[in-house]
């Protein structure tokens, strides 16, 4: 199984996209998102665990649905995930 502080770490840069979006800063938001997205990418290339691709790819999909906020709040977004 994968380290979960890895996990951890990408669950408190989600908290932090959801922050930056509840304080409508789009572009700390998005910069956090493009951070968190690659750490998830890397993630990914080692996952060889089931559980581990399931919980990459819940994430994969807040990412998404949190990107869409983002992009709500300005119209657009610098930056891409």
């Amino acid at each position: 199984m994968m380290e979960i502080n890895k996990f951890d770490q990408v669950k408190n840069g989600v908290q932090q996209i959801i922050d930056f979006v509840a304080e409508k800063n789009a572009k700390e938001a998005n910069n956090k998102l493009v951070e968190v997205s690659e750490e998830l990418d890397e993630l990914l290339d080692f996952a060889d665990e089931d559980e581990d691709l399931i919980e990459i790819s819940r994430f994969q999909v807040l990412l998404n649905q949190l990107h869409q906020k983002i992009v709500g709040l300005n119209g657009q977004v610098t930056g891409s995930i």
